[in-house]
């Protein structure tokens, strides 16, 4: 029974840690850029998009298409580093295994 209760306060602060670095993740900010930097995007752990910044370079009123196609880009650069970071913070604690709607 000592064993049981031993194993679950280590659970306990398991989940406690997680749910910190959950958190923290909301914190850390991560840049994704295209077209050489004319566009550039910030996003937190969350990926919640916090800014987007466009050169005025980057804007061809003859050519929207394009600014489209590099805020796109800059938007997934922006998440994929995101995704990259949770995968690395939670990784700690899952071992690598992708668990559904932890992060």
């Amino acid at each position: 029974m000592n064993n049981m209760n031993q194993m679950m306060k280590q659970v306990k602060k398991m989940q406690e840690q997680m749910l910190k670095a959950q958190e923290e993740l909301g914190d850390k900010v991560m840049e994704g850029t295209s077209g050489g930097g004319v566009v550039n995007v910030k996003v937190n752990g969350h990926k919640k998009v916090l800014s987007i910044d466009i050169k005025p370079e980057a804007v061809d009123p003859d050519d929207v298409e394009m600014l489209q196609d590099l805020i796109l880009t800059a938007v997934n650069d922006a998440l994929t580093k995101a995704e990259e970071l949770a995968n690395q913070d939670m990784g700690k604690f899952t071992g690598g295994m992708k668990i559904p709607g932890l992060f």
